[in-house]
């Protein structure tokens, strides 16, 4: 996959995870990478890495929270023109519905919806007056299939869906495409963590943990495993390419098989 030289890209949230493999991956393509996280030590750490593995771009960072009105206007302010927006940042907690506070519901939807929401505002209508542009949304497969134990998260990624396929339609014709991406699980560092403090508070293996995730949690999974990050992040730097430019609108899968039927 190709991205031409001197397009400048955003990936949210992209010090760790899934964010920080899609920077990789898209910086390795060609574009000039802004990395974005909540600290300047983290930044820097992250610029450090992907400047390493793509040395023939520019690598820079902006410490900003982007859920927040005031962290999108400083990007903004910082960044006035992008050509490649990944809406990526995101947090998830499991959480009986019942106790699922008013709190809660505003504080998932700040972070995983209304943070792309405002960027794609400050953003999209620059790429349509210079006629190219990628916006993707990072949402879950949790987005079409709620799962019990987050109902609020998995609403939050519906919303981004939806977000995504309405504003594809606002864009149609301009040359700016929209997209969600939709990973299943993924072995991104709060999920490695989540299962080895599993293992140690039970003193089961790690594999058996795993195993019993996708027999009963995901059992509709044909991978049958964990997605790597490098997997997904290779999925959103396709659709940032040069070469996706007919893929818009679409919810695209990458979940391991998770979600049934032909759709």
């Amino acid at each position: 996959m190709q991205i031409n030289a001197g397009r400048l890209a955003l990936v949210t949230g992209s010090t760790t995870g899934i964010g920080l493999a899609a920077a990789k991956a898209i910086a390795r393509a060609g574009a000039d990478m802004i990395i974005n996280g909540r600290t300047q030590a983290a930044v820097d750490q992250a610029v450090a890495e992907v400047q390493l593995l793509a040395p023939a771009v520019s690598v820079t960072g902006i410490a900003a929270d982007v859920s927040t009105a005031e962290g999108a206007a400083a990007i903004a302010a910082a960044v006035p023109h992008l050509d490649i927006l990944v809406n990526n940042v995101g947090i998830y907690e499991r959480k009986s519905y019942f106790q699922i506070s008013d709190d809660d519901w505003r504080r998932l939807f700040e972070v995983n919806v209304l943070s792309g929401v405002r960027l794609a505002r400050l953003y999209g209508e620059g790429m349509r007056s210079r006629a190219w542009g990628r916006i993707v949304f990072i949402s879950s497969e949790s987005g079409l299939l709620t799962p019990v134990d987050m109902i609020h998260y998995g609403v939050s990624k519906t919303a981004q869906i939806a977000v995504a396929r309405g504003l594809a339609v606002e864009l149609g014709g301009s040359g700016v495409t929209v997209n969600s991406v939709l990973p299943g699980p993924t072995n991104t560092e709060g999920m490695v963590a989540m299962i080895v403090d599993e293992a140690k508070r039970t003193g089961r293996a790690v594999e058996e943990i795993e195993k019993e995730f996708f027999d009963r949690a995901r059992p509709t999974s044909l991978n049958r495993r964990f997605s790597s990050t490098d997997e997904i992040g290779a999925m959103i730097a396709f659709v940032c390419s040069e070469m996706a430019g007919s893929t818009t609108g679409a919810s695209l899968r990458c979940d391991g098989g998770i979600v049934t039927g032909l759709g």
